[in-house]
């Protein structure tokens, strides 16, 4: 708005311009109001910028909202990473303890399994050792027992010999010359001697051998370790020498 006054040459020379600019939310368009002084008044309607007269916003990264912007997108970026990194490691940290789990359980199967081959061979082992241990002294005693048998003759002294041998071993008490003596009596030396005739033969157990001895007596004396047979000179022997003991003392008797 200007005034002129007549008798003045005096103009505004000077010219001012006011633009207010904005950009709303959604996008709309940017308006501008002038006003230009001269000579005369002269007064706009504000109109519509065109298109390329809109104002944009441009991105200012020293600007404290963008700063305040890029801070919290670089926190945000910073949690997401480090709690990644957490699994992460967490996640490596199981893994590495189930396989050292499973490793220990392989190694304590090992371990067992391996001790008990060695505690099955150490039985075997000890097992073998016990029986070649006892087959040794098996051989070794049957070796003494046979240098402690002496080898009789198969003859009348050597029969005699052996059964005075073998009474010594179980308590049965005797001499050679007593054996000797009765043998000479009873039936002369002979082994297959048998008597026919006397009471004993009548009542079907006849007397038989060096010494003459029944049946019955020589199953109720016979010695373990001879012959089960009347007929045989040592058995015959030991076992009258036997009965002997326990009805007189001694075959001496």
């Amino acid at each position: 708005m200007s005034a002129n006054t007549p008798g003045h040459s005096r103009g505004l020379k000077k010219t001012h311009k006011a633009t207010i600019a904005g950009v709303a939310a959604l996008g709309a368009a940017a308006l501008t109001l002038s006003l230009v002084p001269g000579n005369g008044a002269t007064e706009t309607e504000p109109v519509a910028l065109s298109g390329t007269q809109q104002v944009a916003w441009s991105y200012n990264a020293n600007s404290p909202q963008a700063k305040a912007l890029a801070a919290s997108v670089t926190e945000q970026q910073t949690t997401i990473g480090l709690k990644a990194k957490l699994e992460a490691e967490a996640k490596a940290k199981a893994d590495a303890q189930a396989k050292a789990k499973a490793a220990a359980a392989a190694k304590a199967k090992a371990d067992a399994k391996a001790k008990a081959e060695a505690d099955a061979k150490a039985k075997a082992q000890a097992q073998a050792k016990a029986a070649a241990k006892k087959r040794a002294a098996e051989k070794t005693a049957a070796s003494r027992s046979v240098a402690r048998t002496p080898v009789f003759a198969n003859n009348l002294d050597g029969w005699i010999r052996e059964a005075l041998f073998i009474m010594d071993k179980h308590n049965i008490p005797g001499s050679y010359n007593g054996l000797h003596k009765n043998i000479m009596r009873e039936s002369s030396g002979n082994p297959r001697a048998i008597n026919n005739w006397d009471i004993n033969a009548i009542n079907g157990v006849p007397s038989k051998g060096l010494l003459q001895v029944i049946y019955p007596t020589f199953k109720a004396y016979h010695v373990k370790g001879t012959a089960f047979d009347q007929y045989d000179p040592v058995a015959n022997l030991v076992a009258a020498a036997n009965y002997a003991a326990d009805r007189y003392g001694s075959i001496d008797n």
